[in-house]
C-alpha cells in the first residue's frame, strides 16, 4: 500500500480578490505561503517519492515550499496542463459578486456548480474531468499502485476530478465538494487503487487560554467566572 497525497494550492492573489481565475497564472499571496508551509508540516510523515502539479505557479509554488519542508526538494516533478485549474472563459479575471451582479446569480451558480454547463468560452466540471481523471489514470495511479508514495498539487476543480472517480461519487456530489486551500487530502491505496483509508488533515484547534491569576477580570455574580457557569457541588 501507498500514499497519495492531494493538496491544493494555497490562497492566490486572485483568491483573495475574490476573481475567477482559471488558467490567468497569478501567484501566491503572504498567507497562501504561510498556508502552503503548513501544509508541508501536515505532510511530515509521508516520505514523498515523486509529485505532480499543473503548469500554473501557484501550484508550483505552493508544491516548492512543501517539499522544501519535508526536505524532499530532490524529488522528480511532473508538470502538465492536464491538471491545470477548469478555464473560466469570458468570466476569467472578473470579481465573483460583480458576475453575478452582471449575469444573475442563478445563471453564475449554473456556471459554477453545475455538472456540465459551460460559462461562456470556458470549460464545464465535466470538461475538466475529460482531462484530468486520464492523466491521473494514466499516470499517477500507476505510481502509487507501484508502491510510490505521490503529491499531487493542483487546483480545486482538477482535483475534485480525481476525487470524484477514485471516490465513486456522483456528478451530483462532486459538484458541492469545496476542497479547501492548502489542505492535504491523504489516501491509502492497495495495488489494485482501492481506499484503504483516507484522511482530510487539517492544523490541530489550539487550546482556549487559560487565564491568569492577576490578569484583570470584569465583576461576575457568584457561580459564574467569564461567562461559563460552575456547576457547586
Amino acid at each position: 500500500m501507498a500514499y497519495l497525497a492531494l493538496v491544493r494550492h494555497g490562497q492566490s492573489q486572485w483568491n483573495l480578490e475574490n476573481r475567477f481565475t482559471g488558467w490567468t497564472d497569478v501567484s501566491l499571496t503572504g498567507a497562501g505561503q504561510r498556508e502552503a508551509t503548513r501544509a508541508g508540516h501536515l505532510l511530515h510523515d509521508i516520505p514523498v517519492d515523486c509529485a505532480f502539479t499543473s503548469m500554473l505557479q501557484r501550484a508550483q509554488e505552493t508544491l516548492a515550499i512543501i517539499l522544501s519542508v519535508l526536505d524532499r526538494a530532490d524529488v522528480p516533478i511532473t508538470k502538465d496542463a492536464a491538471l491545470n485549474e477548469r478555464d473560466y472563459g469570458d468570466l476569467t479575471g472578473m470579481n465573483k459578486d460583480e458576475a453575478a451582479a452582471r449575469f444573475g446569480a442563478e445563471r453564475i451558480h449554473a456556471w459554477r456548480r453545475s455538472w456540465d454547463i459551460r460559462p461562456p468560452g470556458g470549460e464545464s466540471l465535466a470538461d475538466t474531468d475529460a482531462r484530468a481523471f486520464p492523466f491521473f489514470r494514466d499516470h499517477i495511479l500507476p505510481r502509487v499502485t507501484a508502491g510510490e508514495n505521490v503529491l499531487v498539487v493542483a487546483h480545486g476543480n482538477s482535483l475534485r476530478a480525481i476525487v470524484k472517480e477514485i471516490e465513486g461519487l456522483t456528478p451530483a456530489r462532486i459538484v458541492s465538494l469545496e476542497i479547501p486551500t492548502a489542505t492535504p487530502y491523504l489516501y491509502t491505496l492497495d495495488a489494485d487503487g482501492r481506499i484503504v483509508h483516507k484522511e482530510i488533515r487539517t492544523p490541530p484547534t489550539p487550546p482556549a487560554p487559560v487565564p491568569q491569576p492577576d490578569e484583570p477580570h470584569e465583576a461576575h455574580e457568584p457561580g459564574t467566572h467569564r461567562g461559563l457557569h460552575i456547576q457547586r457541588e
